[in-house]
């Protein structure tokens, strides 16, 4: 799949549709946004560096093809309550009038970490931005979702086993972003809402520096070789993988 489809004459496959990238300042935030726009999709760049924020809105706005305008909405997962996410909604159906798609990239790791050694408010605040924070802010996009007619949330999940050693809040987290996308599933199965997550492979990312030394690393991709399949899943293709945690090759 081409996230450049509409540059060979093929449907955008998102045209129309409006998209919620979060961590979109991020390698693979980054790479989707632009690959969604690219698709057709005005996408919404959440993020909590400004700065790099704006670049990925520039890359986006001053793309050759003339693809739709983004929204920056800067935004820290980390401090913000449950009302500061029911607003980013409101003022998403105030501006855009709607909402197609959620794809969850932002993730918040601190390295490398026995359990009894770790810090409560850096396990806390872990456990929130990657678990939480991703509810909080489904749970408040949930009824514009359903007033599409085919819409879809993504959770980005890493590939660290159950048993992983070390990685803390971060690695429970991703066991319980499974619960939660089989809870979703069951419960918007008759809905016109889409729930899976994509587990890409290993990604050259500077969350992924604080585990391994990048020169070792041999099995990291450029995040890049995932952003088509962001755009799959979010994309009416993407109902194949209704419920699943998908795993493409890059």
């Amino acid at each position: 799949m081409s996230a450049h489809a509409a540059d060979d004459g093929a449907p955008a496959a998102l045209a129309g549709r409006v998209v919620l990238v979060t961590g979109a300042a991020g390698g693979l935030g980054a790479a989707a946004a632009h690959a969604c726009a690219r698709a057709g999709a005005s996408v919404v760049l959440l993020g909590r560096k400004v700065p790099k924020l704006n670049r990925v809105y520039d890359a986006i706005a001053n793309d050759p093809a003339g693809l739709p305008e983004p929204v920056n909405y800067p935004f820290d997962l980390a401090g913000a309550g449950f009302e500061d996410h029911a607003e980013l909604a409101a003022r998403i159906q105030a501006q855009l009038g709607r909402l197609d798609g959620v794809l969850h990239c932002a993730a918040d790791f601190a390295g490398l970490t026995p359990l009894e050694h770790t810090d409560p408010a850096a396990f806390a605040r872990v456990l929130h931005v990657d678990l939480t924070a991703r509810w909080w802010l489904t749970q408040a996009c949930l009824p514009m979702l359903r007033q599409a007619s085919d819409s879809a949330v993504v959770f980005v999940v890493d590939d660290a086993a159950p048993d992983a050693a070390y990685r803390g809040a971060y690695g429970i987290a991703q066991q319980a972003q499974l619960a939660l996308l089989a809870t979703l599933h069951a419960e918007l199965a008759t809905s016109p809402v889409r729930v899976s997550a994509l587990r890409p492979g290993p990604m050259r990312t500077p969350l992924r520096a604080r585990a391994y030394v990048e020169d070792q690393d041999l099995r990291a991709r450029d995040p890049a070789r995932y952003a088509d399949a962001c755009v799959h899943l979010l994309a009416p293709a993407g109902v194949a993988h209704r419920g699943q945690v998908w795993a493409p090759t890059p």
